[in-house]
Order: structure tokens, then sequence, then C-alpha cells
């Protein structure tokens, strides 16, 4: 049959299943009608929008696009800038770095010496000029000391890369807290930072570039915006090319510890008189407690303060586990002391004196370190000092501005002790003892009597105590009175000098020779301008004190001039060698034994029955003499035991005369305070002198000041000193 008749069934499409999946499917639903597919959702065209509507509000939306936007462009340029900083950064410190030099060449960056003293008995006693006790390491220094430095000036000293931004941040909020500039007061820098600060950033002083040291030293420390970013630079080249103990290490030896000390070998030799390796906790953290401000916690300025920055110190270094809490209450419980040199503060005048008459290129222009042995007794010292004290606050009236001074030497001129004013333990002040030029006043007139003496008088010759008046060539006449206002007739030349009677003094210079006496003084060692008239003889002339001292000690050596001097020696530190010795001591013949020993039989009568009675010692012999010049502006006492010399001077500074003082008053005392603290533990020695005195030879002397002769001149004598004005 045929098909063709047969309907055809429509045409579809494969399944998309296989028979497999149709067979497996409907084996399990066997009477199941199939489930209705799902409907697959269509896929969205990549081309067509989003049908659905954005969510939020546009405003925000616009902020938050403008503020992505802001941040990619400032991302953009700040990395390109930190970029081109950090660039020019490691150019700068690459650069500072190829500068430095070796660490050890930054230890001692002093501009010039010091100069340390040396007592008699070869104790340190002073010190001038930038001390530097020597170069010491951080590993060589007491450790007390070094984690004082670090718990004090940068506790992260070992942990930061020579700058912390902790710090600078810590120290900005706190300076703009107590009301002052960013930059101001508080600097936050570390310690590499400081040193850096005391190198000058590596530019060294040239006086050419200066107008001077200071104007350098202020450049150094200026603390502005610009110079701390070159400090930071400067910084971080030394973190590069040095160790942190290297860095530590210059600064314990730069740094400024007060006192005139640079350097922890300095200052610890300097206030505690042992060496920087041997320092204990409490001065340890002394020291460090120093480098915040160390001219006004200098322990020498006021110790207390000292010790109470030192507590704080401890206090941090127990914070910070450098001290365990009994070591730290230790420390508090015994602060720090000063030496006995540095307590002491001894000679100060003197130490002035040996720098100012010392060798100028040794003492004043040195730029290495000098050792100067001297001539001072430290003993004899604080024996002026406390008499000094003692006077002033017993017998002179609170409110008074009266100065005075006093120097002690043995007799051939070396200074034992000296005291330039009423305020004792100070330095680099004006010193009367040595500068102050006044009036001699009668002090002078054993001069007088030398001269005499040595032209052959004798100290039991007599002459006229009486009215006189001489005609002074462009002057007019002169009538000398006595201090008494009386005439007391014939005297021998002991009474006058023991009564310190004016006209036989006047006379007596008359007889001898006025150019006579003026060389004898001058050949003692008054070298100032002396009166040409005279009233020579009364002492008008204007003199200091370490001079008349001077001379007297020329009566005691048995009529040798001497110079004062307190330098024994000078040496360079480190050198067993002096380069100079003595430059003082006793020096030419000026008067026979004999006469300076009967001059001072007469000293010893005014000491003992005459004006200086109250300088008179009980247990032992005295010389001496009074003096108050013209309207008792000046009053001196000088005067000598077998053993030392002392000089006395008092007044005020502005030549305001002197109410109720006289040479036999307040300076007698002054001077019977000093000697006898000063003889204490020294057997008594009799005085070298003619006792007695010798035969007269003098028998008369005329109202005009002539003298008639009996006997014994020594003419070659007066051919020597010449005849003078008779």
């Amino acid at each position: 049959m045929s098909d063709s008749g047969r309907k055809k069934p429509p045409l579809v499409a494969e399944r998309r299943y296989s028979k497999t999946s149709k067979a497996k499917s409907k084996a399990s639903s066997p009477k199941k009608a199939a489930a209705p597919k799902k409907a697959k959702p269509k896929r969205r065209s990549p081309n067509r929008k989003a049908s659905a509507k954005p969510v939020g509000n546009p405003i925000t939306r616009f902020f938050k696009r403008l503020i992505g936007l802001i941040l990619r462009i400032v991302w953009g340029f700040s990395w390109r800038i930190g970029a081109t900083f950090a660039l020019i950064l490691a150019l700068a410190v690459g650069y500072v770095f190829t500068t430095l030099p070796a660490a050890e060449t930054l230890l001692d960056g002093r501009a010039k010496g010091s100069v340390t003293m040396t007592d008699r008995d070869g104790k340190v006693f002073a010190w001038r000029g930038d001390q530097f006790g020597g170069v010491v390491t951080a590993d060589a220094v007491s450790p007390h000391l070094k984690n004082a430095v670090v718990a004090t000036e940068d506790k992260r000293f070992y942990r930061h890369f020579g700058i912390s931004p902790r710090g600078v941040a810590s120290a900005v909020r706190i300076n703009l807290r107590e009301g002052r500039g960013p930059l101001s007061g508080h600097g936050g820098s570390t310690i590499t930072q400081q040193t850096a600060k005391l190198l000058c950033l590596g530019v060294e002083y040239n006086s050419d570039d200066w107008e001077s040291e200071a104007a350098y030293e202020s450049d150094c420390r200026q603390g502005s915006l610009w110079r701390k970013v070159k400090e930071a630079v400067y910084a971080l080249a030394m973190e590069s090319k040095y160790s942190k103990d290297e860095i530590l290490s210059i600064y314990l030896n730069r740094a400024y510890m007060g006192g005139g000390a640079y350097g922890a070998e300095a200052a610890a030799q300097r206030f505690f008189g042992k060496p920087a390796s041997a320092l204990d906790p409490a001065e340890g953290a002394m020291l460090a407690g120093l480098l915040t401000a160390p001219t006004s916690l200098a322990p020498t300025n006021n110790l207390q303060r000292s010790q109470n920055r030192a507590g704080v110190v401890i206090a941090l270094m127990r914070d910070q586990d450098y001290l365990s809490d009994t070591a730290a209450q230790n420390a508090l419980d015994h602060p720090a002391q000063l030496s006995p040199a540095a307590e002491a503060r001894a000679g100060g005048y003197f130490a002035d004196w040996v720098m100012s008459s010392g060798p100028e290129f040794f003492t004043r222009n040195s730029t290495s370190d000098v050792v100067i042995r001297t001539t001072l007794d430290q003993r004899i010292q604080k024996a002026a000092e406390a008499a000094m004290n003692y006077i002033y606050s017993e017998k002179i009236k609170q409110g008074s501005e009266a100065q005075a001074a006093i120097v002690v030497m043995s007799a051939d001129g070396a200074v034992r002790a000296m005291v330039g004013g009423r305020e004792t333990r100070v330095s680099g002040v004006f010193n009367r003892a040595t500068t102050a030029k006044r009036q001699s006043g009668s002090a002078f007139k054993p001069f007088v009597y030398a001269t005499a003496l040595e032209l052959g008088w004798s100290s039991n010759d007599t002459v006229m105590d009486e009215p006189l008046t001489i005609n002074i060539p462009g002057s007019g006449p002169w009538s000398p009175k006595n201090y008494d206002k009386k005439y007391h007739g014939e005297v021998t030349l002991t009474e006058a000098l023991r009564s310190s009677l004016n006209i036989p003094a006047v006379k007596m210079a008359r007889s001898a020779g006025l150019d006579n006496v003026r060389r004898v003084a001058e050949g003692f060692g008054i070298r100032s301008d002396l009166a040409q008239g005279p009233a020579l003889a009364l002492g008008a002339s204007e003199t200091t004190l370490i001079e008349m001292t001077g001379a007297y000690a020329g009566i005691l050596n048995g009529g040798s001039s001497v110079t004062p001097y307190g330098l024994v020696e000078l040496r360079m530190q480190g050198d067993d060698d002096p380069l100079m010795t003595a430059t003082g001591g006793i020096r030419e013949r000026v008067i026979s034994e004999n006469a300076a020993r009967e001059l001072t039989w007469m000293m010893y009568n005014v000491a003992t029955r005459g004006s200086g009675r109250r300088a008179n010692l009980p247990d032992r012999e005295v010389a001496g003499k009074t003096g108050t010049s013209s309207d008792a502006k000046d009053a001196w006492f000088i005067g000598f035991t077998a053993d030392y010399v002392a000089g006395v001077w008092m007044g005020y500074d502005n030549n305001t005369p002197l109410s109720g003082v006289t040479g036999s008053g307040l300076p007698a005392e002054i001077w019977h305070e000093t000697m006898a603290r000063v003889h204490e533990g020294i057997d008594p020695k009799p005085l070298p002198m003619l006792r007695d005195g010798s035969p007269p030879k003098k028998t008369r002397s005329n109202n005009d000041g002539s003298n008639d002769t009996r006997g014994g001149i020594d003419k070659l004598l007066r051919d020597l000193l010449g005849a003078g004005d008779r």
C-alpha cells in the first residue's frame, strides 16, 4: 500500500536531554505527569542599562565622588613629593656623611686650653679657662653616669635613628600648652641632635668669619626651623657614620657641665675630685642633671639646687629600671657632695692674680692644658677668709659698704693667702689687694727710718717734735701736724715711729734726703709714683697692698728686696718637666742687715707699746706699723712675725672717708685675727731684731729739719745713696 496518504508527523527539534536522562526521569515518576518546566530568566544584554533606580541621595553621592577624586589627586601628588623629598634628604645625608671626620677627632672641641692650679702641697684648688679632664668613652665612664644621661636626655636613644618624631611632637605640645611658640622651650632633641648642635653642624670657628667667638656660639645655639632641619640632616648622617656609643662619647666629652668644665671627666674632677669612671649613682645623677642648665645648677653655685635636680634624675633612672628601688632610695638618702677643693672654693682672688700676672701665652691665650703649681697655702687662705668674715660679722655695722683686703706672704715674697674684698669666695671680681692704688699714710714711715738707719742714724737718736713750717716752691708754706694735734718735744726715733708722729718723720725724711727715701722705698718694691715733696714721708703716694706687704717682707728678711710671686712652676698637662719656674723671690739688698734688724726693733715697739697694740699676739713677737691716709680714706696695718708677713687695707671703693676707723683700729684687729689663726700649731720664734737699738749717734735736730752730725755717719753709704735734700 502506498503510504502517501498517511499523515506525516510534525517536525520538531531534537530533545535536549539524552535518552538515558529521559529514561531516568520516566523511571523516577512513572505514573505522574511531567511537571511544567520553569521558564529560564532571560539574560540581560550587556548593552542594556539596568532598569532599577539608583539607591541613595544624589548629593551624598556627589560629595563622595568629589572626595574620592580629591584623595586620588592628593595621593598622586603626595607620593611624588614624598619621593622627591626622600631623594633630596638622602642626598643631603649622604653629602654630610662624606664630610664627617673620624669620631675620635671630635671628642675635644674647646677653642682654648685650661689652667689647673695646685697649692704649695700639690693639691688642686682652682681652675681657669675651659676645663677638659681628658677623653672618655661611653663604655669607660661610670655606668651610672651613662644611664643617667640617657634616662634624662633621651630614653629612646638606643632605639631611634637620630631624630624622634614622637619626642618632637611631645615637645611642640608642651610648648603650645605653656604659651610658647612650637619651637620655643622644649626642643624634643635627641642626644644625637644635641651632639650635632655641640659640633655646630660641622662649622668650625674662624675669626675671619665671625665678629667674635660669642657670636659664633650664639649662631650654633639658635633654634629656627631651618636650623632644626639642618640639625636633623646632620643627626641622620651621624647615625649612619657612627655607632650609638661613639655618638654618646662625643656628647659626654663636649657637653658643658658648669664650673668651667667641658665633658664628664672635667666635671667629675671639678666637683667630686674623682675620675668619671668612679662616680656613684648620686654623683652620676648630679652631672646628668647639670646638662639642662649647667651654670645655674652647678653645685659650686648652689649645691642644694643641684641635689634637688639630681633627685629628679634618680627617679627617672628608677622608672626606667636603671636603678632598683633600694639603690634609688640610697642615692636619695646620700646625695652627692662636693670635694673639699670644690667646697672650699679657696683662693679665687689669688688665682685671678696668678692668671693676670703670669705669662699671657700660657695663662690667657693658651690653647693647651696647663698646670701651675703655686705658693698658696690653703690653711692660711682659710685663716684669712675666716678672719675677714669674723670682723665683718662681729665688728662692722650692718649696711656698711666698707671694703677690706688681706695679703699674707713669706719673707721671700711667696704669697700664701690673698683676700681682695669682704666677699671671700668669689672670682673674676675687682681685687683690692693687687689693683686698688691707695694712699699708704703712716704705713710708709718705716722706709723713712730705714733710710736714716742705713745712713748711720740710730733708733736711739733724738729729734724734736715741735711746730714746723716748710715753704714748698710753687705751693707755699706747709705745716704738718700730728694726729693728736700735740707736740712732744725731744723724742727718740723709736718713740717717733711708735707713736706715729708726723713732724719727726718729715724732719727725718728731709735730713736723710727725699731722693734717698724714694730710692729705698722703690728698692723695697714700692714702684708706684712716689710724691716729690716732703709729704712723701707721710705716705701721700698711692700704692697697692701687695706692694706694701712685699716691701715689709724685705725688712723681715734682713734688708733685701722681694718680688711677690704666686707661680712656682708651669708645665703642660702630662709633662714632667716645667716650662718655667718662679719669677719672684728675694732680689738685691736695699739696706744692711743691721739696719733692717734695728728697724724691726722699732716696729716691734709699735706693736707692743704703740699705735699697733691691737694687732699684738699673746704668744709671739710682732712688728708692724699702722697707717691712716689724709681724711681717713684709707686705713692700714702691715706687720710680721718671724714666720709670715701680712698686710691689711680698709676703705671705701669710692674714697668716702671712713667713720671712726684708723689703722690702729679695725685693720689691726683684722690683722690680729688673721695671724692668730695662721700661727695655730706653729711654735713661736723670736723676731730677728737688734734689741734696744744701737748707741745714739745724733743728739739734736734743728727746727728747720736739718741735723748737726756728731759721730758715725757712714760716708761710704752716704756716697752710695747720695746726700739728697738735707
